[in-house]
């Protein structure tokens, strides 16, 4: 297979490139990115003389040209480009449009015409009853790859994978804690706030296992555990103060992987729930996954606050000392360029 990742240089993408490399044989994989610097100190770690079917090219999805020219021969694209900071979006809504909305179509036709098989993109919690810019960029998104199915034209499969806050990622909280950790001062917005977590491994092995199990038009929802923001500071900081700073514009108090409406239309399975797609070229296809999960019920919603599943303390510290130590992780204290080959 050759495989393509946009955004190969970010928090998801240097894990998936560790993953694959390590547990499968890729024709090419090809790492898709528009900052030449992370391309360099990701080429440091897995150099080109043990890992020649790794490759770098710079470029941006908001270039449909060099889309085109990346895609040709490419078996499967995972698409984790995106400008993701939630307050850099309000105040620059045209820059996350260009590169969200109009970055996945680019994606979605330069993959029909170059023949690629199967496109898997990650979305995010947000996109669930969007309340800011960021959410709703993602939403379109979302709505641009699975609707890229139902032309009933082509061979290309399109799917979407949305989880929640992804521990260690760039600008999530616990490395945000944890450069706070030192002034002995941790800042919460609001202390009813709740969010999933999931750690970086585990939202790679839920892409990887996506991808295999895909047919085209799914939203895949992960089940993640919960934790109060509170209690995740008292932990990571129990001789630190809280201050209270109030919620920031755009931010949620709970996080929304289901919501009501998309419940009509999911399936729950052991480990992860389906959301169908509503065209009709699924539901008169033999690929529909009726039969083979539970309809969730009438006004269910799957959320952060009413989860089943909540991390205790000791779960929590486990999480805290996996971004540490992880060489990969967006940690303050671990600097660029990190020499370890093979991850």
């Amino acid at each position: 297979m050759n495989v393509l990742v946009t955004g190969g240089t970010g928090s998801f993408g240097k894990h998936f490139v560790r993953a694959v490399l390590e547990s499968y044989k890729p024709e090419r994989l090809i790492v898709y990115s528009r900052d030449e610097l992370k391309q360099f100190f990701l080429r440091q770690q897995y150099p080109v003389e043990l890992y020649p079917n790794l490759r770098m090219v710079l470029g941006d999805v908001r270039d449909r040209d060099r889309l085109y020219r990346v895609l040709d021969g490419i078996d499967i694209v995972v698409h984790a480009a995106a400008m993701k900071q939630v307050p850099a979006a309000e105040y620059n809504p045209l820059e996350a449009i260009k590169t969200n909305i109009l970055g996945a179509a680019n994606i979605v036709d330069a993959a029909i015409d170059r023949k690629v098989r199967k496109v898997l993109a990650l979305s995010t919690d947000k996109a669930a009853n969007p309340v800011n810019l960021y959410g709703a960029t993602k939403l379109c998104s979302d709505k641009l790859f699975v609707a890229a199915n139902g032309a009933g034209f082509y061979d290309t499969q399109f799917s979407v994978v949305r989880y929640g806050n992804v521990v260690g990622s760039r600008g999530s909280v616990i490395p945000y804690f944890l450069a706070q950790r030192p002034t002995k001062k941790l800042t919460i917005t609001d202390p009813r706030m709740t969010r999933f977590l999931i750690t970086l491994p585990q939202a790679v092995q839920f892409v990887l296992d996506s991808i295999h199990a895909m047919r085209g038009g799914e939203i895949w929802v992960p089940k993640i555990p919960s934790v109060r923001i509170q209690d995740l500071a008292r932990v990571m900081g129990p001789d630190c103060e809280q201050e209270i700073i109030g919620i920031r514009p755009g931010e949620k108090l709970h996080e929304v992987l289901i919501s009501e409406d998309d419940a009509r239309l999911a399936l729950e399975l052991d480990d992860r729930f389906i959301i169908q797609p509503t065209h009709s070229f699924w539901r008169h296809s033999d690929e529909d996954w009726s039969g083979r999960g539970t309809r969730c019920p009438d006004g269910y919603r799957y959320a952060s606050d009413t989860n089943t599943q909540w991390l205790n303390d000791r779960e929590i510290a486990a999480l805290v000392a996996t971004v540490e130590t992880d060489p990969l992780s967006e940690h303050p204290a671990i600097t660029e360029p990190r020499f370890v080959v093979g991850g």
